[in-house]
């Protein structure tokens, strides 16, 4: 099954139908089942341009920055873990436990998340994230030994796991269709950002006494997470779940809002209702019987959403991304890196390098679609990391080290990474959070995100043990061969859905699309 892309997005706009008095036709006024339908472009001329509502660029804003907590977690513990394994004394099982832990764990938080935000509301899940990353990263902060360390990984991991649900989710359903690309891209450029705050934190503070300076790159984290805390309640409460609760009122307001104009949020409104069931029109809804459709048995159109969500969230992870940030350093000092200061130093130039392109991708989106952009960014990744294993075997069989090839492993790591932020990165979570019909949109991207923390955490608890047994070379390698997999794919399996709304999106995947 192929799928091919859709027309350009920033020709839609809305209108309402005119009496017979004013059209000289036979169409009635609009109904409140259908206020609104697409204009025709041969009747009136349709702006191109897409604008941005300031309103939902503001809530996208806020609800993302939770995702700033990943990010700088999984930046700092790159350089960290260097002077937690002198000042702790740890082994190399215990690193590979203590990155890997927060992955595994963040796996609980995203299968509550779901059936959570179904409950208490999209809004309220963002607040219990940052809560619960706040704790454990003042227990990491402040931890004596390797286990109470351990013990903030986990309640750090569980908050991470409601973040990385809970941003996409509700930035897809703020957004207008025309901008849900960049808006929904955002958990990733500010995942990316806190990456770089990561690298930055870790070479501000290397200088100090290593008893100090890993607890400080830690407990840091908590400073956003106070900031996010308090900040959420200045955010309006998500459309879709409004509507499944019966608080039709409610949401019209916020569309009002968040659209461009009022015929666009009376569109959104009537198509938002149109595909929610009454079952969950109501108060009463908590999110029932959506797990046992999922899994036990979802429709044909159902089960090709989850393949190709839970494809681009093993993807994503098997790509070996965050693996590779957090072991950048072991990487570089294979490649014949030694200096801590230099190794640092070469981490910040790649979170610079991720940074760049990962907001290239989001301003593009919207443009040249999701298909294009996740297409180079997976076949880049797949030539970089082929490059990477390339230069790492041979500087493993040179007798000196040539400056040549620690610089095209600086450069392939850095190309690694600016390609992952162009495709699977920000794509991942646009796809994921836009393509589940609205009642299955929680819950779906809760499992789906489960699948990608799963293979994130066995990646990162697992890198390094199998590096060691067919070499950094040979790692890249098999992550290359992933990435052409992958690719494949994405090319057979995943629509194009730029410039639709939520609920057209679900007809890409109907049987009568080949």
């Amino acid at each position: 099954m192929q799928f091919n892309s859709a027309g350009d997005p920033e020709k839609r706009c809305y209108y309402r139908l005119l009496p017979d008095s004013e059209t000289g036709n036979e169409e009635t006024p609009p109904t409140e089942a259908s206020p609104l339908v697409p204009r025709n472009e041969k009747r009136r001329k349709c702006g191109r341009k897409a604008r941005f509502n300031k309103y939902a660029l503001a809530a996208a804003i806020l609800a993302s920055t939770n995702s700033i907590l990943l990010g700088y977690d999984i930046g700092v513990m790159s350089g960290a873990v260097l002077y937690i394994r002198d000042n702790l004394k740890i082994t190399s099982t215990q690193v590979e436990i203590l990155v890997g832990s927060l992955n595994l764990c963040s796996l609980v938080g995203s299968l509550a998340a779901g059936k959570t935000s179904d409950c208490i509301g999209r809004r309220y899940t963002v607040v219990l994230a940052a809560t619960a990353f706040l704790i454990g990263a003042l227990l990491m902060g402040f931890a004596p030994s390797f286990s109470f360390l351990m013990a903030g990984r986990l309640v750090a991991g569980i908050g991470v796991g409601y973040s990385l649900m809970i941003a996409p989710v509700y930035t897809a359903e703020i957004s207008p269709s025309s901008t849900r690309g960049f808006l929904s891209s955002l958990p990733e450029v500010f995942i990316t950002i806190g990456i770089l705050l990561g690298y930055i934190s870790n070479y501000a503070l290397s200088s100090l006494p290593e008893n100090i300076n890993w607890r400080l790159m830690l407990g840091l984290a908590a400073l956003p997470s106070i900031v996010v805390a308090l900040g959420v309640m200045a955010m309006p409460e998500s459309p879709p779940w409004l509507i499944m609760k019966g608080r039709f009122g409610e949401a019209k307001q916020v569309l009002m809002k968040t659209s461009n104009s009022e015929e666009e949020a009376e569109f959104r409104l009537s198509e938002m209702m149109k595909t929610v069931e009454p079952a969950s029109s109501s108060k009463n809804w908590q999110g029932q019987e959506v797990w046992k459709e999922l899994l036990l048995r979802p429709s044909r159109p159902l089960r090709r959403i989850l393949i190709a969500a839970i494809g681009v969230n093993f993807f994503m992870q098997a790509s070996g991304n965050d693996a590779v940030v957090y072991y950048s350093p072991e990487v570089f000092r294979d490649a014949g890196i030694n200096s801590r200061k230099q190794l640092v130093a070469v981490t910040v130039i790649m979170g610079i390098a991720k940074a760049s392109f990962v907001l290239v991708s989001a301003f593009y989106s919207d443009k040249f679609g999701r298909r294009p952009l996740l297409l180079l960014g997976s076949g880049g990744m797949a030539i970089s990391s082929a490059l990477l294993g390339f230069g790492t075997k041979y500087l493993g069989r040179s007798n000196g080290t040539p400056e040549w090839a620690i610089a095209l492993c600086v450069v392939a790591v850095c190309a690694d990474v600016s390609f992952f932020s162009i495709g699977l990165g920000p794509i991942t979570w646009v796809y994921s959070s836009e393509i589940f019909p609205t009642r299955f949109r929680a819950q779906g991207s809760s499992l789906v995100i489960s699948v990608n923390r799963l293979v994130s955490g066995i990646v990162a608890m697992t890198f390094l043990s199998i590096s060691r047994e067919i070499t950094f070379g040979g790692m890249f390698f098999v992550l290359s061969g992933i990435l052409v997999v992958g690719t494949i794919f994405f090319y057979f399996f995943l629509p194009e859905t730029k410039g639709k709304s939520l609920e057209e999106i679900q007809l890409l995947f109907e049987d009568n699309i080949d």
